[in-house]
């Protein structure tokens, strides 16, 4: 099962995925617990998601540990499964609204990010961390 799991493709442009994908859930996670009002619990309550503090905390540390191992490409397939659900909750939490009220240039505009991170994730899920990465030098030990 591991095997499988840190099995990567040997593409080298695959960093550059994973910086943009690691470096930007990294830094949303911070800011989640940095600005709180307005990046974690506030935003969340302001949607209507249930019990924004707990959900404000807990969406941000699943940023922050799994944009760290998309960083690194430790178990990277494995981290970017929670991305990509938060990606979808994020999408249909903010941006259908937006479509409704304002019409789809306005909301494709306003999603460019979250569709950014969405496909990023989906392509780290379906290639691996590729060559510079902790899981292509477990997969190696492993042949």
């Amino acid at each position: 099962m591991l095997k499988r799991i840190v099995q990567t493709s040997a593409l080298k442009s695959i960093l550059l995925i994973r910086l943009m994908v690691g470096v930007v859930f990294l830094s949303e996670g911070i800011q989640k617990f940095l600005f709180p009002a307005i990046r974690g619990a506030g935003r969340f309550e302001k949607i209507g998601l249930p019990s924004p503090d707990f959900l404000g905390s807990f969406v941000g540390a699943f940023e922050i540990v799994c944009g760290l191992l998309v960083l690194i490409g430790l178990l990277t397939r494995l981290a970017s499964i929670p991305l990509l659900i938060i990606m979808l909750v994020a999408i249909s939490t903010t941006k259908i609204d937006i479509l409704m009220d304002d019409g789809f240039w306005v909301m494709m505009h306003a999603a460019r990010t979250d569709y950014a991170m969405l496909l990023g994730s989906l392509f780290i899920l379906i290639k691996g961390a590729g060559p510079w990465s902790i899981d292509w030098q477990i997969s190696r030990k492993r042949n």
